[in-house]
């Protein structure tokens, strides 16, 4: 537990030396603690330690530990992987914020998975690379999604983009092309103000092109287990 708080605490001063050196006031960002392949115990130790938004990247993982951690108050759940629609009932009952949408399909099967609920904030997720396999809308289709979310899918609320920086250029130059998709976004929902950028290696070329949301997973719960 030590180790731990240790870490967080040092992650954060980060974080705010990096907003503070670019102009922004640490208190806009929100930093998401992604716990993949740490057991739910880890989670419980985080919400000791005043964490108050985890990540996760695997429909199943999150659905256990949700259901092992039934009763910490204020504890935001994200889904930040890539989703499939078959799953989207499952991510729907267990996550409170979808940071990977990326098509018509996967937001029709996520309002229909509750389209009577509580409202699920959702994110569109801009594919920043040329590979048209990797998980992401192409720039120049994420108005077309919003559209779509906003006149199909009354149960989303789109509250903005998010996006990986790929591995071979620049993080600050994907970032670049995130903080443009997001302008574009506010075009068609104009209160859609969230970027979800940066992770452990990343977050300070994040935080300078406008993130408000970060990913932080190894830098705060150290090595993670491989899965057998």
């Amino acid at each position: 537990m030590g180790e731990l708080r240790s870490r967080l605490d040092a992650l954060d001063a980060r974080i705010a030396d990096a907003a503070r050196a670019s102009g922004r006031d640490p208190g806009e960002l929100t930093r998401i603690v992604v716990t993949k392949f740490h057991p739910a115990s880890l989670v419980a130790q985080l919400h000791d330690l005043g964490v108050r938004d985890v990540g996760e990247n695997r429909q199943q993982e999150l659905t256990a530990k949700r259901e092992a951690l039934p009763s910490l108050d204020g504890l935001t759940w994200h889904f930040i992987g890539q989703a499939q629609t078959k799953k989207a009932r499952a991510i729907r009952a267990a996550a409170a914020v979808v940071h990977s949408v990326d098509r018509d399909r996967l937001a029709d099967a996520l309002h229909a998975a509750d389209p009577d609920g509580t409202p699920l904030d959702v994110l569109l997720q801009v594919n920043l690379t040329d590979d048209p396999t990797r998980g992401g809308v192409r720039p120049d289709g994420l108005e077309d999604l919003a559209v779509h979310v906003a006149a199909q899918c009354p149960s989303l609320r789109t509250r903005g983009v998010m996006g990986v920086a790929p591995l071979d250029e620049p993080p600050a130059q994907a970032f670049a092309r995130l903080a443009a998709a997001s302008s574009a976004l506010r075009a068609v929902v104009p209160d859609a103000e969230w970027i979800s950028a940066g992770m452990s290696a990343d977050f300070a070329e994040a935080i300078a092109a406008g993130a408000t949301h970060l990913r932080i997973g190894s830098a705060i719960t150290g090595p993670r287990a491989v899965p057998g």
